[in-house]
């Protein structure tokens, strides 16, 4: 079986798996992923932070954009082409829905330039013990990760997103660390 295959099985069954969880589950397994990020020397000295408006399906990043945006520059992506760009969250109000992919996004905001990031909160739809990570396949991410060279860059996932070994391709980009629950 071909790489591209393995992938499309694994984003497959990971999808199934994330239909029958749970809501107050979720939100459980999401409030403890944060209290792990939250404990991190390095998120604690970070100024920046590269996190994601999570979709329903991801552990819920919505509490922790808006809590830490008091402290710290909270900084989402916005899907321009192939390409992300980076830009400050400025509240809720100034999220909209304007891709195909359904993901809210920031209207207004300053860009931030990938090298002013210094904690980086990745999405993923697997993940693997080496920090090797399987996302939805249009390579946002892998084009994105190589420029955050100042960043801690970790991602987060339900346990059940944590596999033996993801499959990869030349262009996949790991993460540093992953924290699950």
């Amino acid at each position: 079986m071909d790489t591209n295959e393995l992938k499309r099985q694994i984003r497959k069954a990971i999808k199934a798996h994330k239909l029958t969880l749970n809501p107050e589950l979720a939100r459980q397994k999401s409030a403890f992923v944060f209290a792990e990020i939250e404990s991190m020397d390095t998120f604690q000295q970070a100024k920046t932070i590269l996190t994601f408006w999570s979709l329903p399906d991801e552990i819920d990043t919505h509490e922790f954009v808006i809590k830490w945006a008091a402290f710290k520059r909270m900084v989402l992506p916005v899907v321009v082409g192939d390409e992300l760009e980076l830009r400050l969250f400025n509240g809720v109000e100034n999220m909209q829905q304007c891709n195909s992919f359904g993901i809210m996004e920031p209207q207004t905001g300053q860009l931030i330039k990938p090298e002013e990031i210094d904690f980086a909160i990745i999405p993923g739809v697997a993940f693997d013990p080496k920090g090797n990570r399987l996302g939805r396949g249009k390579g946002y991410y892998d084009r994105t990760i190589p420029l955050l060279r100042n960043a801690v860059k970790v991602g987060i996932a339900y346990e059940f997103q944590l596999i033996g070994s993801v499959p990869v391709s030349e262009h996949d980009v790991p993460v540093d660390l992953v924290i699950s629950n």
